[in-house]
């Protein structure tokens, strides 16, 4: 299996084992002098583990500048894009930029919100910036628990898990952000539902977007930098399972089932993508559902389309929605 994880030093490849020795919170104070490490909710700090590069290593976005759809050039039908909609203005955060800098932090007029994604997760979430009377901007800590990327916030350097949404360690820690509505879709399907939509424009970072760094990531039989356990029912660890809260339904089922309504739920296949974690160019990648997550009224809800193994390892006492 072809693997060229280009963000990952070769640190990164040393054995679980070695790595254990580093998973201690007082390593951890010397490059995190600000963060209080005496207040978290990581019971078990072996789970948390470098990924290679350095604090800011994965260099965040902040305020990006956006094109008009209809102009942009470069992204191409299949392309994988997060659209954010809120208050009738429809943005498009394409993977070929996320998938190097797996946060940006932007603004839709009085909403702060932080649009990240986890490339080893496959974990696409929009998160409402704000807490209390505080807004805060994230950073890529460097850091991985459960394979999942640890965002912090440069206004307390507290450490949020990305699957979650919740701070583990420091000031904010057990704080939960707001989950906002986004959903991944094809760059095709986001102009032909937004015509009048905007995308954000290329970062002016040296980076190979488009290239896919993580070159056969899912279709691996175990993911990168995880110990934990394998998806129960025989689900494969790398399969996308549709997140509502804690409930998940597998891509499998979905491609037998193209609508499914349990829980209050409507779920329905509507379309395809690009997968940003297949072949060397992310455009020309195999193909994987777009999945619409709705209420019974139409209404958008808060969703993420993450591996199995991921569901698995952060909602252990999850709901597994099977076919009957």
């Amino acid at each position: 299996m072809r693997r060229v994880f280009q963000h990952l030093t070769a640190a990164a490849v040393l054995s679980l084992t070695a790595m254990t020795a580093q998973a201690d919170p007082a390593v951890w104070r010397f490059e995190w002098p600000e963060t209080d490490f005496t207040n978290t909710s990581v019971e078990n700090w072996v789970e948390v583990l470098s990924g290679g590069p350095p604090k800011d290593g994965i260099p965040a976005l902040t305020d990006p500048a956006f094109i008009a759809a209809q102009d942009d050039t470069r992204l191409v039908g299949r392309e994988p894009v997060i659209t954010v909609v809120i208050e009738g203005e429809a943005r498009a955060y394409p993977l070929r930029y996320l998938t190097w800098h797996e946060i940006v932090n932007d603004r839709f007029g009085d909403v702060p919100v932080a649009v990240t994604f986890c490339p080893l997760c496959n974990s696409a979430m929009v998160f409402d910036r704000r807490v209390g009377e505080r807004e805060l901007e994230f950073g890529v800590s460097g850091k991985l628990r459960n394979s999942d990327m640890i965002m912090y916030d440069r206004q307390t350097f507290s450490w949020w898990q990305q699957a979650i949404g919740q701070g583990i360690v420091g000031e904010l820690n057990c704080v939960t952000l707001t989950h906002l509505p986004s959903w991944m879709e094809s760059w095709d399907q986001f102009k032909a539902a937004h015509p009048d939509g905007v995308v954000m424009n290329e970062p002016g970072w040296p980076r190979s977007y488009g290239q896919n760094p993580y070159v056969g990531y899912d279709s691996l039989r175990r993911p990168f930098l995880y110990s934990g356990e394998e998806p129960p029912h025989g689900i494969p660890a790398l399969m996308r399972v549709v997140r509502v809260g804690d409930r998940a339904w597998t891509m499998g089922r979905l491609a037998a089932e193209p609508e499914i309504r349990e829980a209050g739920v409507v779920l329905t296949w509507e379309g395809e993508q690009a997968s940003a974690l297949d072949g060397a160019i992310i455009a020309t990648s195999k193909p994987v559902g777009s999945i619409r997550v709705r209420d019974e009224d139409g209404n958008d809800l808060p969703h993420d389309v993450m591996f199995a193994f991921a569901f698995h390892a952060f909602f252990p006492d999850g709901t597994w929605m099977l076919p009957n």
